[in-house]
């Protein structure tokens, strides 16, 4: 999509704002930065999402892990997890958060691996807030959620929209678009200028 392409389609779906609820799984978007090379900001996404949601900040959701090192008797907020959470906030998100976890593994620099899954805490979410929309905006490629996101269109009849990096979407997505279950997928690179934080540093 080009820029005049995106800016119809924003006018187009201007009726259907009241009653679209938006699902920002962070933690998801930011592994983009590996195919994109730049990355997506937590202001801009704020912005970006405004022309899908309206004030309601319950249908904008965001989710990403509170992380607090491997260190549970002496937790530090690390400083990125904490920086994400309240640029988050500060920009009109409901935060849904829960502590990362540390496995160990030898494999990972530092001696562990990190884990943060929102995916039921988000299906949750979409289900407990059924009445309260028609629409879905997915920020995600995580193919996992496609069960959830099939059982409310064949119950409920929701429709879903999936965001995510050309190289960073499930290929369980492309299937349920090809079955109609989503009813697109828009392909993050599009929208570098709305989401890249760095471009005015070109």
């Amino acid at each position: 999509m080009n820029q005049s392409e995106i800016a119809k389609y924003f006018k187009d779906f201007e009726s259907k704002r009241e009653r679209t609820i938006v699902i920002v799984d962070f933690g998801n978007v930011f592994k983009w930065y590996a195919s994109l090379k730049w990355p997506v900001g937590i202001q801009q996404l704020g912005q970006l999402v405004k022309n899908f949601s309206t004030g309601k900040k319950f249908l904008r959701r965001f989710y990403y892990g509170s992380d607090y090192g491997p260190n549970e008797k002496r937790p530090v907020f690390d400083p990125r997890s904490k920086a994400n959470l309240d640029m988050a906030k500060m920009n009109g998100f409901e935060i849904q958060t829960k502590p990362v976890k540390y496995i160990r593994d030898k494999n990972y620099e530092g001696g562990f691996a990190r884990k943060c899954d929102l995916d039921v805490e988000i299906t949750v979410d979409l289900i407990r807030e059924r009445d309260n929309y028609d629409t879905i905006i997915l920020f995600s490629g995580d193919g996992d959620l496609m069960y959830a996101i099939r059982f409310l269109k064949e119950n409920f009849q929701k429709e879903c929209f999936v965001f995510g990096a050309r190289d960073h979407i499930g290929r369980e997505i492309f299937d349920c678009k090809k079955e109609g279950i989503i009813k697109d997928v828009f392909y993050a690179e599009d929208f570098e200028y709305r989401l890249n934080k760095d471009r005015f540093r070109r």
